[in-house]
């Protein structure tokens, strides 16, 4: 089925290029009408219009290091999805629905939405990339966020003020396999007075089918195959996501300002599933077959007012205040059959979950002395989550129907206080010295667990230094020492089970653990970069982690003879990476070359945990080596441009038992943009033309043998169209 797939996103996209350059080459070849007066062209022709070199910049002039990508950047590709947009970012990898920096995944990376964490639940998917203004992703912590970032910082910065008025519309759809996915927004901003406005209404459908096989074995010590199970799964699937965001923008006398900004995400996923299971080799499973439906409801509502108030000598007061509510809500019907197809279990799971929470943050910043820029503040929030689960079963013959309520609540309550201080000692040195301290209480009750609190706090003292090599124009060098942490998640805590229709050791149960404790990290950070041209960066940056308390899966066998996996704190982990970064204009490199824009980049990490023995000890689901290819080309009216992704895998040593294989990831994505005119433009991409599939493979091994369980999830290729216009 990949081999039929990929030819029709193919020719789509070559029609595309195809028809673009005819356009094109009749556009240039074209005879004018009228006589043309050469020396007014020739005049015409040279202006150019450039920014200075010496503007602001902040990847290359904050002290702490940080990368910025404007909204163009974001668009480029049409994407409808923001971890499409994270996944072509150097040094940031996106691997089963979570963004990752430094190969980390388990929540090591730290994600924000205009410098707050989302509330409980929040789904990146229902982010639309028309919505934001920027992306800022900072590889070492800064006081003013939270600390929770071993592996770093990604901040999604919503579009809020407007400079002038705006309508923006824009159509699309996408294909793959025959399936239509459409998507429209629209956006209008403008002033009225000291008021500007913007408003943003987004919606979008996306429809799935797919294959999705699987295999699982045993083993005994002599290598002899004792099990085996095939089974093959069939989904239909559909989602629906809609963002709406309205802002207001107030100015006033004397420069302060009130901003009042909110968002509203929903999102809708059903998904119809057939199961089918052989049992080749071994013992027989209790639900060879199943059919199961899907469907899920996510939305959650933010709403916030900043007020800046500007004081003299410089100094300000900016003050924020929000609320927030989310709900999510899963129903799930299943109807297992035996060996002779009798239905031998009819069930319904349902799930709800609904989360409010309150927080608050205040800044006073103001310059002290020459070359200070202090800043003091606080970060406070409270969450209140009621999370309830019903399961009923049918009553039928030979099968004792399990029926149950369960409910628990979890209050989250957390505070921070920081102080910050960059001194720039001299043009080409400058230092940030900061401290922040971050309390976090957790409380969970439930009908069938006690009462548990657990309380964490961390003390988080900052550098960073950013020294400008003089004499050498362009070049610098940075060094960063912080201290960051990793708080166990809700979910993580809560001694609730999650239970898998077929038990295994390779599909256990899930229970939180009401013990676990939060991972410590010290961190080094440090980079040479160095700026040669308009637009060109050459970059090399190493960094380490030492964290204590390192948490992991752990897997039991309780005493209903049923598998368990939990997290567990289990000693420390050391983690390395080197990351290399180029990107520049072919024209700084080359005279009179055409205008093509390059960027590389090559991460390769290492980790290492330790009490853990043999080979491939390494934090779990670490990717160790990825990289990333881009080039744009621009001819006029056309853009177009392509961008590579490769991430590699390999086999990780989770524990002394337990082991998984992470598959080598290629994703190729290519685009072309047409610009009719200065209303209308037309974009088309393909997103996964290489087809790539997701493949999860684990492993567990302990005196008697081992087991080995594989999947693979295939991955659409998809063709996509956009129509946009600006009034």
């Amino acid at each position: 089925m990949t081999t039929q797939r990929i030819p029709l996103c193919m020719t789509i996209l070559a029609a595309a290029f195809a028809t673009m350059a005819a356009a094109q080459a009749r556009q240039l070849t074209k005879k004018p009408a009228q006589p043309v007066n050469t020396q007014a062209e020739e005049k015409i022709q040279q202006v150019e219009v450039k920014g200075s070199s010496d503007a602001y910049n902040p990847r290359r002039d904050d002290t702490a290091s940080k990368i910025v990508v404007n909204n163009a950047e974001i668009i480029k590709y049409g994407d409808t999805n923001v971890l499409d947009v994270l996944k072509r970012l150097p040094g940031v990898t996106v691997s089963g629905g979570a963004v990752r920096m430094r190969g980390l995944g388990a929540g090591y990376t730290q994600f924000l939405v205009n410098g707050e964490r989302p509330p409980s639940g929040f789904s990146l998917e229902s982010l639309a990339p028309d919505a934001i203004e920027r992306i800022e992703v900072m590889r070492a912590a800064s006081a003013e966020f939270s600390t929770q970032s071993i592996a770093g910082t990604v901040n999604i910065v919503l579009k809020k003020v407007v400079s002038k008025a705006s309508r923006n519309v824009t159509v699309g759809a996408g294909v793959s396999r025959g399936l239509v996915s459409p998507s429209a927004s629209v956006q209008l901003s403008d002033k009225v007075g000291s008021m500007s406005y913007t408003v943003s209404l987004i919606g979008s459908r996306n429809k799935f089918e797919q294959d999705a096989p699987s295999i699982e074995e045993s083993f005994d010590l002599t290598g002899r195959r004792a099990a085996l199970r095939e089974s093959a799964a069939h989904n239909i699937g559909e989602s629906e996501a809609l963002n709406f965001g309205p802002r207001l923008f107030w100015t006033f006398a004397g420069g302060d300002t009130l901003s009042w900004n909110s968002f509203v995400n929903k999102r809708r996923f059903s998904m119809t599933s057939e199961r089918r299971t052989k049992v080749a080799e071994g013992p027989v499973v209790p639900f060879p077959d199943s059919d199961s439906l899907m469907s899920s409801d996510n939305e959650s509502y933010r709403t916030d007012l900043n007020w800046v108030r500007k004081l003299a000598g410089s100094a300000r007061i900016d003050v924020k205040a929000g609320a927030s509510y989310s709900r999510d809500g899963t129903d799930t019907r299943r109807i297992a059959f035996d060996r002779e197809g009798a239905t031998a279990l009819n069930s319904v799971n349902i799930t709800d979950a609904d989360e409010i929470g309150y927080t608050t943050t205040g800044k006073y910043s103001a310059p002290i002395g020459e070359g200070h820029a202090f800043a003091m503040g606080w970060d406070g929030g409270y969450a209140d989550r009621d999370d309830g689960k019903q399961r009923r079963e049918t009553g039928l013959a030979g099968a004792f129907p399990i029926n149950s309520d369960e409910d628990f609540a979890a209050e989250v309550a957390r505070f921070a206080m920081y102080g910050q201080d960059e001194w720039t000692i001299t043009p080409q040195l400058s230092v940030y010295l900061g401290a922040r301290w971050e309390g976090i209480r957790t409380t969970t009750s439930g009908n069938t667990f006690a009462t548990t609190t657990s309380r964490t706090s961390v003390w988080s003292p900052l550098f960073h230094t950013l020294y400008k090599i003089p004499d050498m124009k362009g070049d610098q060098v940075r060094l960063s020492v912080t201290r960051t942490y990793k708080a166990p998640s809700t979910s993580a805590l809560v001694p609730r089970r999650f239970t898998a229709l077929n038990n295994s050791v390779t599909e256990p149960d899930f229970q939180g653990n009401p013990n676990l404790k939060p991972e410590l990290a010290l961190g080094v950070d440090a980079s040479y970069e160095h700026y040669w041209g308009e637009g060109a960066l050459l970059s090399a940056s190493v960094s380490m982690r030492k964290i204590q308390g390192y948490t992991r899966r752990g897997l039991i066998l309780d005493t209903d003879g049923r598998w368990v996996a939990l997290p567990v704190n289990d000693g420390d982990a050391h983690t390395r990476g080197i990351e290399l970064e180029a990107k520049f204009p072919l024209k700084a490199a080359m005279r009179g070359a055409p205008a093509v824009d390059l960027r590389a980049s090559v991460s390769r990490n290492w980790s290492s945990v330790d009490g853990v023995p043999g080979p491939n000890n390494r934090l779990d689901s670490q990717t160790p080596f990825s990289a990333t290819f881009g080039i744009d080309y621009k001819a006029g009216p056309l853009t177009a441009g392509a961008s590579y992704a490769f991430k590699n895998g390999g086999p990780v040593r989770i524990s002394e038992n337990i082991g998984s294989y992470t598959s080598v990831r290629r994703d190729l994505d290519l685009y072309a943009l047409w610009k009719f005119n200065p209303t209308y433009q037309l974009r088309v991409a393909v997103s996964n033309a290489l087809g790539q599939d997701f493949i999860s493979d684990s492993t567990y091994t302990d005196s008697f043998g081992s087991s080995r369980s594989r999947s693979i999830y295939p991955g659409p290729t998809v063709a996509r169209a956009t129509l946009e216009a600006k009034f």
